[in-house]
């Protein structure tokens, strides 16, 4: 299917002009607050973290602060996890369910693990639900040196300043029916692209990265998450979203190849979660708890070697 000729912006065949962009952003709307559902939740955080501004985005009038959450109690020796949400500001479970494993779930990892939470890394595309940033970069193939995408360089700059080594990178996103009906249709018109469309898997996967995919890691995400949603089945091609599976429930990418958040770092461990929140089978508070699910697994896993 060439879906750029099903989308209502622009002129198919012909790649968005400044003034398409424009068009697209003047129809975007705020449907909810950065302010109240995330920033308010940080700061009552306590004294376990400690919350550090790493930039600010600006977009018209709009002033978004940009928040880490780091390990009060910080130790040298300790491994460090690195724990990113919101990316795809759309994807409510992956900011949600970072800021829920902080208040509920680290302390029994804080003897192990230094942790750095950056729990809404796009914030503007989470008030308005959407993929892209007002430019209509996605910011989750915008991670390389030179990005256009202020909140992809505003993290990379603050990951350099921290001069760390990770030991794992665990990125929580969602992959969403809209991810057909309006994201690759809009992908497929500001780029004058044919865009195959595939079926949005019904449950959870994990995307791993092909240069270093880690297969028992990302097992043992997938055991821990079975235990609070159902894991995707295959297609009838045995993929996911267009891609061949690596073992059940997982795919490969080549994180830094794409510009992709998980490739931000050197750590040896990296995954990026897929929930489905548009399931039958799921609601808000499932989807939220299976992103903690993968990062408790994680960290049981970590915990072995």
């Amino acid at each position: 299917m060439n879906t750029q000729t099903a989308y209502g912006i622009g002129t198919p065949g012909k790649k968005w002009t400044d003034g398409d962009k424009e068009t697209w952003l003047s129809q975007q709307q705020k449907k909810r607050s950065y302010y109240q559902q995330v920033v308010t939740k940080l700061e009552d955080l306590g004294t376990a973290f400690t919350i550090e501004q790493y930039g600010n985005l600006l977009y018209g009038a709009d002033n978004y602060p940009l928040y880490a959450v780091k390990s009060s109690n910080w130790q040298a020796d300790k491994p460090t996890i690195l724990i990113t949400g919101g990316v795809h500001g759309y994807e409510t479970s992956g900011v949600q369910g970072a800021i829920r494993f902080i208040t509920t779930a680290a302390a029994q990892y804080e003897a192990s693990f230094n942790f750095v939470v950056l729990p809404c890394i796009s914030p503007w595309g989470y008030e308005t639900i959407n993929r892209w940033n007002p430019l209509t970069l996605d910011p989750n193939r915008s991670f390389y040196e030179g990005s256009l995408a202020q909140e992809s360089a505003a993290v990379m700059q603050y990951i350099k300043n921290l001069s760390l080594e990770f030991l794992a990178h665990i990125d929580l996103h969602e992959t969403t029916d809209s991810d057909n009906t309006e994201f690759r249709p809009a992908l497929a018109a500001r780029d004058a692209i044919e865009q195959k469309n595939w079926n949005i898997p019904d449950g959870f996967y994990l995307v791993a990265d092909s240069t270093k995919p880690q297969a028992n890691f990302q097992k043992a995400i997938i055991d821990s998450v079975a235990k609070v949603t159902h894991i995707a089945p295959a297609d009838q091609d045995n993929k996911l979203i267009g891609v061949q599976l690596a073992q059940f429930g997982v795919i490969n990418y080549a994180a830094r190849e794409l510009g992709l958040c998980m490739g931000l770092t050197d750590a040896p461990y990296v995954t990026t979660t897929e929930v489905y929140p548009d399931s039958p089978k799921v609601d808000d508070e499932n989807c939220i708890l299976a992103q903690v699910a993968v990062i408790t697994g994680a960290l049981d896993f970590l915990l072995t070697l």
